[in-house]
This record gives structure tokens, C-alpha cells and sequence, in this order.
């Protein structure tokens, strides 16, 4: 008889812990179950095999004597090694009698003679699919849920004021029928499908933070993916896209914005009404000011996130030329050009 890799058999190395094996296991049953894979025998044998390198690996004895027999098994059995025999019932619903589930001759040949249904000997145990899948549950430690992330748009004018958001978001819930076990009376669970978990939509109002950024996370506790044996929901993070604004651009907590101005006011100075996120205000355009020249209006930029007090806004100064200039216009500038201005 060939030697049966149990470890490839679940795709777990061979220093795998009893978490590692029973998650490896799990994914698989559902996988290859039979009521999920009707008439496939590819499938059936699979799970066979899933179920034997399962049923050995995450006992501890058999286990031990598995990893010390190893590939050389056979010559070992003959000396003599191991202790008493291991007998096995298969009580799968569906399985046609056990077919489904009996093992191979290279694990009775570890293990000792196969049983029959209804057999109950000293060392012998039951297996099927459901009491795999809940095997050791009264020891099992209440798992927190996972955390999920959900991107939320947000525009310029809700991160600076702040603001309140409802919406309706599709989450998952602990499946009411088989508890988040995906199985239920004894085969998968025909309403989450083995998943453990079924949709929920949920409707939430959010507040928004004024200061929020780009890639900003929000917290909403107890939102996320249920948990595992009573355990805690994880939480959801609404993570922040800032929408983009046409009249600023955002560097940190500071905003940019351009304003044309006049090339005389540019010359000789004045005043001129340069938006922002408070309306438009009203700012001092010094004397010989540049074209491209950047002016600070402080405090007039985004609210800091954490802390108080807020970023500036910076206005760059673009001259305007006069165009279908008058015949007095004209001559101004012959005369301007004529002094060397």
C-alpha cells in the first residue's frame, strides 16, 4: 500500500498547529463535500481522504504515531509497534452506509481492524462531518470578529466643516441557522452554505470629522464581521476618498487656489475677493506684485484633524491684460513701453 502524505493531503506543513489543521480541514470539507458535489467521485474520493488525514492529524496520538512511523510504516506494523486497536464508526448522514467516509486500508493497517456502524469499542470513535466541525468547541476561546473596510467619498466642504452621513451598507451577520458553525444536522449548512456568515444591510449614520484627509480611517465599533464562539464583532473602518474640488487643491491642512488680478492692481496695488471654504473674502494686493506671486491668508486653510487651529490658504496672483483696448488705453501703454516699463 502506498504511504499517504496526511499533511499534503490538508496542504499544512508538517509542524502545523491544531488551529492551522482544523482551519486547513474545514476550507476542504466544504469543498469537496458530497452534498455539494453530487455524483462527482473525484470529489467523494477527496473528501475521504480529507476526513482520514483529518481524523489522524488532530488526534494527538495518532498523530504521534504517525509522524514516528512515517514513510516506513509498513515494516514497523509488521515488528510489532504501536499499542491496541483503533476502531472507527461512520455515521455521515448521506454517505450510502459509510462509503463516503471509510477509511483506507493504509490507515487500518496503522490503526488496527475497520469497524462497522453502530460499533463501540474501547478506543473507537464517531465521525462525521458535524462533530468534526464542532470538535472541541466547549474549549474554545471566543474569537473576535474581523475588521472590514468600506471607502466613503467625502468632499472638501464636508472634511472643513464636518458633517453627518447616512447610508446603507451590506455587512455580514452570524448565521441564524447552524450559529457560524457552516454546518447543521450533521452536513452543510443549506443557508450559509458552510460559510458561517449570511449578508446583512444595515443602514448607518456616520459622522464625519471635520479635517479628515485622503486615506482618513473612521471607526465604527462593532460593525465589522461577527465573532467566532461568542466572541466580539470586529469593526468597520470607513476609509476617506476626498472628492475633488475644482476651486482649491489640498496639500496637508493647507489649500491653494489661483485669482486673477488685474495687471494695473498687480502694478499699483489694491484689493481683491479670493473665495474660500467660508465664502469670499476680501484681500490686500501689495504694490509691484508679480504675476505668479503667492499670497498667505492664514488660518484659512483645513481644520486640523488632532488639535486645534487650522491650515492656510495660498493665492496665487495671475495678471489679467486688458484686451480691445481704446485709443487712449493704447497710448497710456506706448507710453509705459516708451519709458521702459
Amino acid at each position: 500500500m502506498e504511504y499517504k502524505d496526511y499533511y499534503q493531503i490538508l496542504g499544512v506543513k508538517r509542524d502545523a498547529s491544531e488551529k492551522e489543521i482544523k482551519s486547513a480541514y474545514r476550507k476542504l470539507a466544504r469543498k469537496f463535500h458530497p452534498d455539494v458535489n453530487p455524483n462527482n467521485p473525484e470529489a467523494e474520493k477527496r473528501f475521504k481522504d480529507i476526513n482520514e488525514a483529518y481524523a489522524v492529524l488532530s488526534d494527538k496520538e495518532k498523530r504521534q504515531k504517525y509522524d514516528t512511523l512515517g514513510p516506513d510504516w509498513e515494516r514497523r506494523v509488521q515488528s510489532g509497534y504501536g499499542g491496541g486497536p483503533y476502531t472507527y464508526t461512520s455515521t455521515h448522514p448521506g454517505s450510502g452506509g459509510g462509503n463516503a467516509a471509510d477509511f483506507s486500508d493504509f490507515f487500518e493497517s496503522l490503526f488496527g481492524q475497520r469497524g462497522t456502524a453502530g460499533t463501540t469499542q474501547q478506543g473507537g470513535f464517531d465521525f462525521d462531518l458535524g462533530s468534526i466541525f464542532n470538535r472541541g468547541r466547549g474549549r474554545q476561546s471566543a474569537q473576535r470578529g474581523s475588521d472590514v473596510e468600506q471607502p466613503i467619498d467625502v468632499t472638501l466642504e464636508e472634511a472643513y466643516k464636518g458633517s453627518e452621513r447616512a447610508f446603507t451598507l451590506q455587512t455580514q451577520q452570524q448565521c441564524p441557522t447552524c450559529g457560524g458553525t457552516g454546518v447543521h444536522n450533521g452536513s452543510v449548512c443549506p443557508t450559509c452554505h458552510g460559510a458561517g456568515t449570511v449578508p446583512k444591510t444595515k443602514r448607518l449614520e456616520v459622522k464625519i470629522p471635520a479635517g479628515v484627509k485622503e486615506g482618513s480611517r473612521i471607526r465604527i465599533s462593532g460593525e465589522g464581521n461577527p465573532g467566532i464562539a461568542g466572541g466580539s464583532n470586529g469593526d468597520l473602518y470607513l476609509v476617506v476618498h476626498m472628492v475633488p474640488d475644482p476651486r482649491f487643491r489640498r496639500d496637508g491642512d493647507d489649500l491653494y487656489t489661483d485669482a486673477e488680478v488685474p495687471v494695473t492692481t498687480l502694478a499699483l496695488g489694491g484689493e481683491i475677493r479670493v473665495p474660500t471654504l467660508n465664502g469670499r473674502v476680501t484681500m490686500k494686493v501689495p504694490a509691484e506684485s508679480q504675476n505668479g506671486r503667492s499670497l498667505r491668508l492664514a488660518g484659512q486653510g483645513m481644520p486640523h484633524l488632532r488639535g486645534s487651529g487650522k491650515g492656510n490658504l495660498y493665492v496665487k496672483l495671475n495678471a489679467v491684460l486688458p484686451r480691445h483696448l481704446s485709443d487712449e488705453q493704447r497710448t497710456l501703454f506706448e507710453r509705459l513701453a516708451e519709458a521702459g516699463v
